[in-house]
């Protein structure tokens, strides 16, 4: 009887599974062996199995006004000790660069003034955050986490797609794939050697605690969700949860005299350190939109005067602006003094007259993306793209030309899919999470795998149709313990104050 594997088809990009022998890569013979010895029938009972577990634990995201259960894909992805050393090094120069020119441009401005960037970068970005000047943040991180999107090109060489330093997404995916897959897969699991990813919640939380203003011995620590009809809900309520943190909305705060209260049963609770999960513009409608029911009034104005700490840091925007992307390696050798260790793909500033010119004759060889685009949403792949597509795009760039890039196209690397109870390619990336303490940028081991399900398709946002697998970073030394029996949450914080809750002065502005 065949196994699963065979007649598994090989196009043109690279294979995390096969090399260019038809052999299976030497880190990936265990799993072959083991997915070969699997039927049909074996993966749909897992699949079932895995799907009754995500129901049961409300693993899902939001998509066009429904609620759908995460897709995850049944067959891991597996990275080689000595490759996620690579990726590690290369994450961790790419968060300290991007932190020195936070620093900088919110500062003294320094690598304009040394025409590393031009002015016009900060002065025509929809993210610069001019409210967020001279704002220094407590430890100096304004990076508390970050998604560094990477892809593989046709030659496998793994470069940095674009870095996600806002509102990052996705980590609490990692750890609920993993305790799934252990459960679905426990023979397979146990038989590698895999970094575990427990940890993540804790970590997150330690830097948090970490940045709180100075003084404060027990940092109260909350995440600030817009709600219940976010999208990432889910992920706000888990990692709240896990983290034993308290998940607030805005109008569960005030500020009073600069400082950040949260309403609670025990009357007023002072807040040190604010996970936020909402954007900008959203945040305080006293700097920002001024119709948002979402954020907090006074905010930034607490944050200014070193009361409370805002993670990630408001204005990081215009650190993870693709047009910024362009200038990162110029920024890591002006910052750190070295070459990038992670390269980017190949990018064309569009606002640029001749590269313009040249990249409108050849747009339908190009990837067009917005700058300030998120979700997949905005990307015109112009090999695939129809006439129409291709002159609506043009116009758009004609019209705004700083409001894009250009990229040459990767066509990402594939990896065994299970669909309709075969394995079949599929195109991948990997989202990194690297969390900063203020004394080391940690990269946490594995990271979301993000998977287009779609035949063909390049792009692998959930919101597009894609999905993900579970990331083992193998290594040789034994996991010190079962992702299936790690403790489900941290310890919940302790709070301060038991002074009644009076709500905002008179002349505190009200939602």
């Amino acid at each position: 009887m065949g196994g699963l594997l065979d007649g598994y088809p090989r196009g043109p990009a690279y294979d995390e599974m096969f090399g260019a022998d038809g052999l299976p890569h030497p880190h990936m013979r265990a799993l072959y062996d083991a997915l070969q010895m699997l039927t049909g029938e074996d993966l749909a009972q897992r699949a079932a199995a895995r799907d009754r577990s995500f129901r049961d634990q409300g693993v899902t995201f939001s998509h066009a006004g429904e609620e759908w259960l995460f897709p995850l894909d049944l067959i891991p992805r597996l990275i080689p000790a000595a490759e996620w050393e690579v990726v590690e090094a290369g994450v961790v120069q790419r968060v300290r660069a991007l932190e020195a020119f936070l620093a900088d441009v919110y500062g003294p401005a320094e690598v304009v003034r040394d025409g590393v960037v031009p002015r016009t970068l900060l002065t025509t970005s929809a993210t610069f955050c001019r409210p967020a000047h001279g704002i220094r943040p407590r430890n100096d991180v304004r990076i508390h986490l970050a998604g560094i999107d990477l892809v593989r090109d046709e030659a496998g060489v793994l470069r940095v797609l674009e870095d996600n330093l806002r509102v990052p997404s996705g980590m609490s995916y990692v750890v609920e794939n993993r305790r799934t897959m252990a459960r679905v897969f426990p023979g397979l699991f146990l038989e590698q050697q895999v970094r575990p990813v427990a940890s993540y919640p804790g970590r997150l939380l330690d830097a948090l605690r970490r940045s709180a203003p100075d003084g404060v011995k027990e940092p109260v620590v909350v995440l600030l969700s817009p709600g219940v009809y976010n999208p990432a809900y889910f992920e706000h309520a888990f990692m709240a949860r896990k983290m034993g943190i308290e998940l607030v909305e805005g109008r569960d705060l005030f500020c009073d005299e600069h400082v950040l209260y949260m309403r609670s049963l025990g009357g007023r609770q002072r807040v040190d350190v604010v996970y936020r999960r909402v954007n900008d513009d959203f945040l305080d409608p006293v700097h920002f939109r001024p119709d948002s029911v979402v954020g907090c009034p006074g905010l930034l104005n607490a944050a200014r005067a070193g009361n409370v700490t805002i993670a990630n840091a408001v204005g990081n925007g215009v650190a993870d602006d693709k047009l910024t992307y362009t200038y990162v390696p110029a920024l890591i050798e002006y910052y750190l003094g070295e070459k990038p260790l992670l390269p980017n793909v190949t990018t064309y500033r569009l606002d640029d007259p001749d590269v313009r010119e040249e990249c409108l004759e050849r747009l339908d060889q190009l990837v067009v993306k917005p700058v300030d685009g998120s979700g997949g949403s905005g990307i015109v792949i112009g090999p695939s793209a129809s006439d129409a597509e291709l002159a609506a795009v043009r116009a758009r760039v004609l019209a705004e030309p700083r409001g894009w890039i250009a990229q040459e196209l990767v066509l990402l690397s594939t990896s065994p899919s299970h669909l309709d109870d075969r394995l079949l390619p599929r195109h991948i990336d990997l989202r990194p999470f690297a969390v900063n303490d203020g004394e080391q940028v940690h990269v946490l081991p594995g990271g979301l795998t993000r998977v287009a399900l779609r035949e063909g398709s390049l792009i692998v946002n959930s919101s597009q149709g894609g999905g993900s697998k579970d990331t083992w970073v193998l290594t040789s030394s034994p996991q010190p313990a079962s992702e299936a029996t790690s403790p489900p949450a941290f310890p919940a914080q302790a709070v301060r104050g038991t002074t009644p809750d009076r709500g905002p002065h008179d002349d505190q502005p009200q939602q």
